[in-house]
């Protein structure tokens, strides 16, 4: 039997001349080329491969990109409604658009990654977030308002393509030890791309009232963007790859295994919505990103409000924000690739963004900057550290769904509330002060958190992945059960089938 598998393999890859090493666990491990094929006594067949890092990295490079251009606007919001001319709502519209452009987009796209793939969803991704960054480059002028808002929704529109891709790209290379790293590097580059927005924008536009250098300012802003966004671009069209050519764990060996036939994106969406504990995870999800999304998109005008003149502070505040959000999600992968404990670290860490909040609420107004940045940094840990974790969940949680579809409905949800947060708390801070719109947020946060604790700990791809690795041994105990009945039937001597078991 093993000897039938082993032939198998070197036909799928003559070239390789593997090692083989029995393994307690009912199945083999072969070298080639250096790199580990297991060969499960089922007849699945799983491969790491070393170039999944240079996926995943290239993905979170373009991811950085786009996410740059989110907030490119928001964090000098009042340079640039003088510049434009606009209200300070209408800027804020040019980090709403991409909360607008995915709700009724992300079907759609989820619907075109189980039909045509990985790779055409990463070149449209790409593609569209360097053409509206080339389409930006014509709008470095006061009456160009329209031409950066319509710039500004194509990048809104590939955002949909990148935003959940990070544990479908985790799910497809990686191993299961590795899977929960893996996406939080995914979410990684999305994370340093709002550092970026946060950090380079001010310091590349500053606060000046010549409209014809604040032109040239904002056209190297551009014309920079433009340009990293188009190298990235061309690394995705030849080096991005759909897949691996073989699977990296049993459970994804299952999926691909499974007849296209028996594949209905419609009844998908159907389990999905039937699954209460997933349905707990999007709403509790919407409300803490949400949450993010508004404190992001609003901190330069809560922050001038209370220290007048300090845009690149409010920056700078947003860049601790993020790289503690940044280490808090590489911190959440590596426990949860360790622990497994999912329900109680996505609890705690929603908890404790909650406290977070609240207390970023109240030091904000007492004048000391040093305490908001201390603040700030222990929020952002919390707020943006959870985005991995709900991936993550919910890819447990619904397994064999596909991770594009439940990532794709936690950011609807999470757009969706990013929206009505944004919006009533903009109107908030004119009428009633930052405190009370800051309130708003923990409430809804309270409520995520309640919600987060009924959700019961259904971890259906743990459970795949031990039942195709304990699998092995009794199905070859099986075997050998009949192969030596079959034997004893026909008085064939017993040793000479058991060499080749």
């Amino acid at each position: 039997m093993a000897k039938e598998e082993l032939k198998r393999d070197e036909l799928l890859d003559p070239n390789n001349s593997p090692d083989i090493t029995e393994k307690n666990s009912g199945s083999q491990e072969m070298l080639t080329n250096g790199e580990p094929v297991s060969v499960a006594v089922g007849g699945q067949v799983t491969k790491l491969y070393r170039r999944r890092w240079f996926m995943v990295l290239l993905f979170s490079s373009y991811s950085l990109c786009n996410a740059f251009q989110w907030l490119q606007y928001g964090i000098i919001n009042n340079i640039f409604f003088h510049y434009y001319g606009v209200s300070s709502l209408a800027i804020d519209w040019l980090s709403m658009s991409y909360m607008l452009a995915y709700i009724p987009l992300i079907f759609p796209v989820a619907w075109l990654l189980e039909t045509r793939g990985l790779r055409i969803i990463a070149l449209i991704g790409s593609g569209l977030n360097c053409l509206g960054a080339w389409i930006k480059t014509g709008s470095a002028r006061p009456d160009l308002f329209g031409v950066t808002l319509f710039g500004q929704l194509v990048c809104g529109v590939a955002q949909v393509f990148i935003l959940g891709m990070p544990s479908h790209i985790a799910s497809v290379w990686f191993s299961s030890t590795e899977v929960s790293t893996a996406c939080s590097i995914g979410v990684f580059g999305n994370q340093l791309g709002v550092a970026v927005g946060f950090l380079l924008p001010p310091v590349l536009v500053p606060n000046i009232k010549d409209k014809d250098q604040l032109s040239h300012h904002i056209s190297i802003m551009f014309y920079g963007t433009a340009a990293v966004a188009s190298l990235l671009f061309i690394l995705v069209i030849f080096v991005f790859q759909e897949a691996p050519r073989l699977p990296p764990t049993p459970a994804q060996a299952a999926q691909l295994s499974a007849s296209p036939g028996q594949y209905s994106y419609k009844q998908s969406i159907l389990r999905l919505l039937r699954n209460r504990n997933f349905i707990l995870l999007v709403v509790s999800y919407g409300l803490n990103t949400g949450a993010f999304y508004a404190l992001s998109t609003l901190l330069n005008r809560m922050v001038i409000e209370h220290y007048p003149g300090k845009e690149v502070n409010a920056g700078r505040i947003g860049l601790t924000i993020t790289i503690a959000g940044m280490c808090g999600s590489l911190i959440t992968g590596l426990w949860l690739d360790r622990t497994k404990s999912y329900k109680q670290t996505t609890l705690a860490v929603y908890v404790l963004s909650l406290v977070g909040m609240v207390v970023f609420t109240f030091i904000l107004n007492l004048g000391y900057l040093w305490a908001v940045f201390i603040t700030a940094g222990c929020l952002g840990f919390f707020m943006t550290g959870y985005l991995p974790l709900g991936f993550e969940f919910a890819a447990e949680l619904t397994y064999p769904e596909s991770e594009g579809t439940s990532s794709g409905l936690l950011n609807m949800s999470a757009q969706v509330f990013g929206l009505i947060f944004t919006t009533a708390q903009g109107q908030i801070l004119e009428k009633f002060g930052v405190q009370s719109g800051n309130l708003l947020l923990c409430s809804f946060l309270l409520v995520g958190a309640i919600m987060t604790g009924f959700i019961k700990a259904d971890l259906r791809r743990q459970r795949a992945n031990q039942e195709a690795l304990h699998a092995g041994p009794v199905q070859r105990e099986v075997e050998v059960a009949m192969t030596k009945a079959m034997a004893e039937s026909s008085e064939v001597p017993t040793p000479l089938l058991t060499q080749d078991t």
